[in-house]
């Protein structure tokens, strides 16, 4: 089973063939890809690896892991899946996202309209404009 790496501290120009280099120095079969810039084209400073397998992945993690290379101590580890983030869906799977806070019931409309009541959506900011009517009464 593939394990995927992650590759971080990279410096924002490097020669991609140097660091493959220290992959293989590591072992054969490690496979990387750097995150760039949609605009720039440059390297976002990190990148994934995929490797063979956990005895690999543990290996490169601990031979690379905070290794100089470009001036910038290298930070590596194994990635986080997608599905084990809390606060998000994967986006291939078409899920549902969790909550990242506590569902407040609001109302927003009603079917019956009282002409009375003001309209809940404007409740605070009209709440707010009676304070400052009646702090400028008092005060006067």
């Amino acid at each position: 089973m593939s394990v995927r790496l992650y590759v971080g501290n990279l410096p924002q120009s490097f020669d991609a063939q140097e660091l493959e280099a220290l992959f293989t120095g590591v072992g054969e079969g490690v496979r990387f890809k750097p995150v760039v810039d949609r605009e720039t084209g440059e390297c976002r400073g990190f990148g994934f690896a995929n490797v063979d397998d956990q005895k690999q992945a543990e290996a490169v993690i601990s031979a690379l892991n905070g290794r100089q290379f470009g001036g910038n101590a290298l930070r590596i580890e194994v990635s986080e899946r997608k599905e084990t983030r809390t606060g998000g869906a994967d986006r291939r799977s078409g899920g549902n996202p969790t909550p990242l806070r506590q569902v407040v019931n609001k109302v927003v409309h009603a079917d019956q309209v009282n002409s009375e009541a003001p309209d809940p959506r404007w409740a605070g900011e009209l709440a707010k404009l009676k304070q400052l009517l009646d702090n400028q009464k008092a005060t006067v």
